[in-house]
């Protein structure tokens, strides 16, 4: 498929895993907030941030209209979010429920935004970037904004994730298979990974002489 037929595709294929990964990370965010014991005024910075962050620039870097602007679904999503977030019992998040759900945003949104990388005309390589960056800088920003370590800084299988889910994306859309069993195949594949990394602790090998 060339860019144009993508451009045409990419929206009723993919639409529920855009915002699958809007809500995902934007609960993230909402959550981190939580954590830090701040105003509601914070959650729904946090998850504004966290939701729309990366997909921002990424379509400011591949010349496409930026997602939220001319929607007001986007940032009902965010707020409903920090609202949940902010309403819930502070115990009933804790465990691993947010780390399998911020799983299966990572995977799927990874997955949409190297899809629609390719849309927009990015080589396959820029479009595996695209990809990373729509799943991991919101949540980079995040971190950043908290004070908290980036996921950059950790060895835990989190961006290698994103890549293998991206990476599969375009090889696979580049072999001929319809954009949503494409996207649909990588994103599985990306879960698995950093399901594993979440259950059995894998992690890349760190630097050492």
């Amino acid at each position: 498929m060339n860019p144009p037929e993508l451009r045409e595709a990419i929206g009723p294929a993919l639409a529920f895993v855009d915002l699958l990964g809007i809500a995902v990370f934007a609960f993230s965010g909402a959550l981190l907030a939580a954590e830090k014991r701040q105003t509601l005024v914070t959650f729904i910075f946090f998850a504004v941030v966290t939701g729309v962050g990366g997909g921002t620039v990424r379509d400011l870097l591949i010349g496409a209209p930026v997602f939220w602007i001319h929607r007001n679904s986007v940032i009902f999503i965010c707020l409903a979010a920090a609202l949940i977030a902010w309403a819930a019992p502070s115990g009933l998040w804790k465990g691993r429920a947010l780390v399998w759900a911020d799983a299966v945003g990572l995977a799927a949104y990874s997955a949409y935004g190297a899809a629609k990388g390719l849309a927009f005309g990015a080589a396959p390589l820029p479009a595996i970037g695209m990809g990373v960056l729509t799943a991991c800088l919101g949540g980079i920003i995040r971190d950043v904004l908290a004070g908290e370590p980036s996921i950059l800084m950790r060895a835990e299988l989190y961006v290698t994730a994103a890549a293998l889910s991206a990476a599969l994306t375009v090889a696979l859309i580049a072999a001929g298979l319809p954009m949503a069993l494409a996207a649909g195949i990588a994103a599985a594949a990306g879960f698995a990974l950093r399901g594993g990394a979440i259950r059995y602790g894998w992690r890349l090998p760190s630097y050492g002489r």
